[in-house]
């Protein structure tokens, strides 16, 4: 079956207002609805936590940090965007905030401790989403959250430089890092893979 792009709009559209309406149950205090959010945003946001926090305890508590901050700001919710993005973006945020209250993002590994490959590819596009996770989540914290805010999340170096309280360019040098650290995971997570 082919979908056309009236179609495709029409799914969004009836998404969108499930999405409205859902929200609007929340914010009437029904449990119901606030589980059927969590629910249904749940995995995904976990998937992300767990990208930025390396391991499954402390996504978990940057979850429901996050979730708490989600019900107790749902009144701001203005539906001109997606609610997945909305829920994204606290997440992203709690998880930076996390991860600066750790202090892992001191973890920056110094500029002369590696060489920087002259060739670097693009490893994440020969792996499927649960190894890139496996190995992402073995990167030392700074790398994987530059890598994560860069690759993953979109955004610049200057952005990300602010986010972190660091220079763009340690940005850049920590991406380009991140990602000879993951061709040197690959390798050893695999050694059939060739980068």
């Amino acid at each position: 079956m082919q979908l056309f792009a009236s179609d495709l709009n029409l799914i969004k559209c009836l998404t969108s207002m499930t999405d409205e309406k859902l929200v609007r149950r929340c914010l009437k205090n029904n449990r119901e609805a606030q589980r059927e959010l969590f629910e249904k945003f749940s995995g995904k946001m976990m998937t992300l936590c767990i990208r930025y926090a390396g391991n499954q305890e402390d996504a978990k508590d940057i979850l429901q940090e996050g979730f708490i901050k989600v019900f107790q700001n749902l009144n701001q919710f203005s539906g001109k965007g997606s609610l997945y993005s909305w829920i994204r973006a606290i997440m992203v945020t709690t998880a930076l905030r996390f991860i600066r209250k750790s202090s892992y993002v001191t973890e920056m590994v110094d500029l002369n401790d590696t060489n920087i490959p002259d060739n670097i590819s693009h490893p994440e596009s020969i792996l499927n989403s649960k190894d890139l996770l496996e190995i992402i989540s073995r990167l030392p914290a700074g790398f994987r959250t530059v890598f994560n805010l860069f690759a993953i999340e979109g955004y610049s170096h200057k952005e990300i430089g602010q986010m972190l309280e660091i220079s763009e360019s340690t940005s850049k040098t920590q991406f380009i890092r991140a990602k000879a650290r993951i061709q040197h995971l690959i390798k050893e997570y695999n050694p059939a893979l060739s980068v």
